[in-house]
């Protein structure tokens, strides 16, 4: 089913990370509590939604999302049971797990979509992880993963996202080109963030010459790495948001369809338009299922609208996942 008539479910299951990231909040060298999901409710989650998913038509992907998802240890009986439920499943990984034959077997027989984490080549990965050699695992693993694709004729969607920083915005077409080799299908790509780690942020944000050189290189990129084999997404709103960024200029959202085709579901169970907006809209899970669930956030979001909608951060809203132009 096309992109645009489907559901995707963003359920964070786990703060636990096995990687020490200077610029994420479940930096495994960070001395904190780390919660996970309630694996029965989820599961309560995925059987209302595909009954949701029957009556409506609407297909549905529960993508789950860390810290490092693929260390909850519930996961993988969640993950049989909701594709018994006819649920499409998909997965952010720092691809620590991926030289596991097993593991890969696993993703290749259960997972609609699987997008590990890259930041950059060789001793840039490495350093911004806290993983010695870690590049050079994700190249043999990842590679192997693509092959074994290959080898069955189906498989997930093998998708690489990158965080962007100052540091390593010029290095984007290296990196692509290299993620084509390893047989990388899709590439998307997230200006860093602040909220994580504040003290990290300043030094190391884009800056507004870095945004130039992204309205500059990524037409030629794009069409380039389409003869690689490797599309990469984002259009002109997407850099529009990161530009409204750099330049702290709010950009606002009237109107976001407003759980139509996103929702997020924080690890305490409650399930919002975005995670942006958790505190404002969240409502408990139980409730998230019935095709109204989008006319009740539209109502609520209309009585009190949330600070955030303000200035809307929200990738999926300006297009991170569209095929630019």
């Amino acid at each position: 089913m096309p992109e645009r008539e489907r559901l995707v479910v963003v359920c964070q299951v786990t703060e636990a990370c096995n990687l020490g990231c200077a610029f994420c909040a479940y930096d495994r060298r960070l001395a904190r509590p780390r919660g996970s999901a309630d694996a029965d409710r989820l599961l309560r989650l995925a059987g209302a939604l595909s009954e949701r998913q029957r009556r409506t038509g609407q297909a549905t992907l529960l993508s789950w999302l860390g810290g490092e998802p693929l260390l909850w240890p519930p996961l993988g009986a969640l993950d049989a049971q909701c594709r018994r439920l006819g649920l499409e499943l998909g997965v952010t990984t720092n691809g620590t797990t991926l030289g596991s034959p097993a593991v890969r077997a696993h993703l290749l027989a259960h997972y609609a979509e699987v997008t590990v984490s890259v930041d950059g080549i060789g001793a840039v990965h490495d350093g911004l992880r806290a993983w010695p050699g870690g590049f050079a695992f994700l190249r043999r693993a990842v590679t192997a993963l693509a092959a074994e694709k290959r080898a069955r004729g189906t498989g997930p969607l093998l998708r690489a996202n990158v965080v962007l920083m100052h540091d390593t915005v010029r290095g984007l077409r290296a990196l692509a080109l290299e993620l084509a080799a390893w047989g990388i299908e899709e590439l998307t790509f997230n200006q860093l963030g602040g909220r994580d780690r504040p003290e990290f942020y300043p030094g190391h944000r884009l800056r507004a010459d870095d945004v130039v050189h992204l309205r500059a290189t990524l037409p030629a990129l794009r069409a380039e790495l389409a003869g690689q084999g490797l599309r990469l997404l984002g259009g002109g709103r997407y850099l529009e948001r990161i530009d409204a960024t750099t330049a702290a200029r709010p950009l606002g959202v009237a109107d976001c369809g407003a759980g139509q085709r996103f929702l997020f579901v924080a690890l305490d169970g409650r399930v919002s338009p975005c995670s942006f907006t958790t505190e404002a809209l969240g409502i408990p899970m139980e409730s998230a299922a019935p095709p109204a669930l989008a006319a009740g956030f539209r109502a609520a979001r209309a009585a009190r609208r949330p600070f955030a909608c303000d200035d809307c951060h929200s990738t999926q809203v300006f297009g991170k996942f569209e095929r630019g132009a």
